[in-house]
């Protein structure tokens, strides 16, 4: 069986984005190694793991895409965490060094949805739990 356990962001600074992201959502170092190269925040049944670029580099021999936080986009894959207080989440993280990119809106789907970027540059979604709407029009008896 597979099961999905962490998501690895490659950065310069271990220990600075740990920090970052226990300043910004309350997050918990779990795990940092002593050569400070790679780390975990707890995040519940998966990590959310930091590994520096000498490191990537070393598993990586062919090279990697680094995350440029000064390039105009974020690339195409962002870290969602999620909370019942979506904009209070966002004023806490842009304290903390985050910057906005999209503010928090109401989604058809019944959930309040937010981007960021951490001063790495990765994109985060900041979001609400899906609220279901009751559906209306419908005159069966569910009774029945």
């Amino acid at each position: 069986m597979i099961r999905f356990a962490y998501t690895i962001v490659y950065v310069q600074d271990v220990s600075r984005s740990l920090q970052f992201y226990q300043n910004a959502f309350g997050l918990q170092t779990c795990f940092l190694h002593p050569s400070q190269t790679y780390g975990e925040l707890e995040t519940g049944t998966t990590k959310l793991a930091f590994a520096a670029h000498g490191l990537a580099e070393g598993n990586l021999p062919g090279g990697y895409l680094p995350v440029d936080h000064k390039a105009n986009k974020p690339l195409g894959i962002e870290i969602a965490l999620m909370t019942d207080d979506v904009p209070a989440a966002v004023a806490q993280a842009v304290a903390a060094g985050a910057s906005v990119v999209v503010h928090p809106s109401e989604k058809p789907w019944g959930q309040t949805v937010a981007y960021l970027r951490d001063p790495d540059g990765t994109l985060l979604e900041v979001c609400s739990p899906v609220q279901t709407k009751p559906q209306t029009g419908s005159t069966k008896d569910p009774s029945s």
